[in-house]
């Protein structure tokens, strides 16, 4: 029986989500005075920069220089992603990447009305909480499992229990700082990340790898179709020399 892989989960769970918020491309001013030439007595502005395509391919031969390069260029460019319904565990491993990335979280403490809801059945479940498709399974230390509709259905009614736990304590008017101690550690949780184009591939040296957790994989999947369009050229390097290869990046 075959693996589910990361790219299967985005298809069984079309909660998961991820929305390019803006992008800011290659500055070609930048490219240019950080590594090409010498005209330090001609004026600033009569200087003839590439364009965005030169000055990716530019990047480009410097990172295949002995497969090394001049990574400072990657510190400018910025790209913002809107991501909804990633289970809390990967929004735990991700905020560990704290340089070159900015992140803004769903708070939970301010947000257990949609727990009350779920409790109250006027929410799905699976609206607010995550658990994997039914199929089969295995991990980085080399167990094999399968995960079946009855272990799903066994999971969903912990979970609707610990939900109505946390709306009986709400309504007696505890406060979610307090209660969130209740949440299941399968909550969906909801933030904004930015990162710039070195921090995004180093992101994804370590995060694409093939025995990361499935979900936070799935999260480098939704990025892909975005940073290939945003940076065509860096993105065609990266993806040939160092996708899934767990190699890091300065």
């Amino acid at each position: 029986m075959k693996p589910i892989k990361a790219k299967d989960l985005l298809e069984l769970d079309k909660r998961l989500n991820v929305v390019k918020l803006q992008c800011y491309p290659i500055p070609e001013q930048v490219i240019w005075q950080a590594g090409k030439g010498d005209y330090s007595e001609v004026p600033i502005h009569e200087v003839e920069v590439p364009s965005p395509q030169k000055c990716g391919e530019w990047i480009v031969d410097q990172l295949l220089a002995n497969d090394r390069g001049h990574y400072g260029p990657l510190e400018h460019p910025a790209i913002t992603f809107s991501v909804s319904g990633f289970v809390h565990s990967v929004i735990v491993q991700a905020r560990t990447h704290r340089i070159g990335t900015s992140w803004d979280v769903q708070s939970q403490r301010y947000t257990g009305k949609r727990v009350v809801k779920v409790a109250k059945g006027e929410l799905d479940i699976e609206d607010v909480f995550y658990v994997r498709p039914e199929g089969f399974y295995t991990n980085r230390k080399g167990k094999k499992y399968e995960w079946t509709e009855e272990h799903r259905q066994r999971k969903l009614g912990r979970i609707l229990s610990e939900c109505e736990e946390y709306a009986d304590y709400y309504e007696q008017g505890m406060c979610e700082e307090h209660i969130r101690d209740y949440l299941p550690q399968a909550i969906r949780q909801n933030f904004v990340v930015s990162f710039n184009l070195r921090s995004v591939l180093h992101f994804m040296d370590l995060r694409s790898k093939l025995d990361a957790q499935l979900e936070v994989q799935a999260l480098c999947e939704a990025f892909i179709p975005e940073l290939r369009i945003w940076s065509p050229n860096v993105w065609e390097y990266y993806e040939e020399k160092r996708l899934h290869r767990a190699r890091l990046s300065p």
